[in-house]
């Protein structure tokens, strides 16, 4: 690599794109991560519902029978946030579910977006900002096997 002239480039962030091409490895890998992701959110939910309901006995025991109102009230309070909680914890898990499903369904040697990078690079009078911006790395079982830079190709609509 050449050094950069100081004097006529400038050295710039741009964002590349970071694209797999898909693989029987790269499906495994993917599903058994999203499958682990999954099993951890079942386990914050049994977490959530676990504790919600020591709260609740806990309350129950402290207190004068019948309930009094603000015990009633406090315990449906309880009630209220861990079910507000399980219900974030239930929509996180379904998209977990549908992005395993996606993988699933992928063509092997289809490319796929998988997340974005930071990159620099010199830029100087005469270059393209445009182009030089636009960048993708496109990776296959972890190897980068292409850099493409410049315009993306244009998608012809019929």
């Amino acid at each position: 690599m050449q050094g950069i002239d100081f004097s006529s480039q400038l050295l710039i962030r741009r964002t590349a794109n970071i694209r797999v091409i898909v693989t029987p490895r790269w499906k495994e890998e993917m599903q058994q991560q999203l499958q682990a992701q999954v099993s951890q959110v079942d386990g914050q939910i049994q977490q959530v519902e676990a504790q919600g309901q020591r709260m609740i006995a806990e309350i129950e025991r402290q207190s004068l029978k019948p309930l009094p109102p603000e015990v009633v009230r406090e315990i449906e309070n309880i009630r209220f946030e861990m079910n507000r909680r399980k219900s974030e914890l239930l929509e996180q898990k379904n998209q977990l579910l549908q992005q395993l499903n996606q993988v699933q369904v992928l063509e092997l040697e289809q490319e796929v977006v998988q997340g974005q990078l930071d990159t620099f690079c010199p830029v100087g009078k005469g270059d393209n900002l445009i182009a030089t911006m636009h960048v993708d790395v496109v990776l296959r079982d972890g190897v980068i096997e292409d850099i493409k830079t410049g315009f993306p190709p244009v998608v012809q609509v019929q």
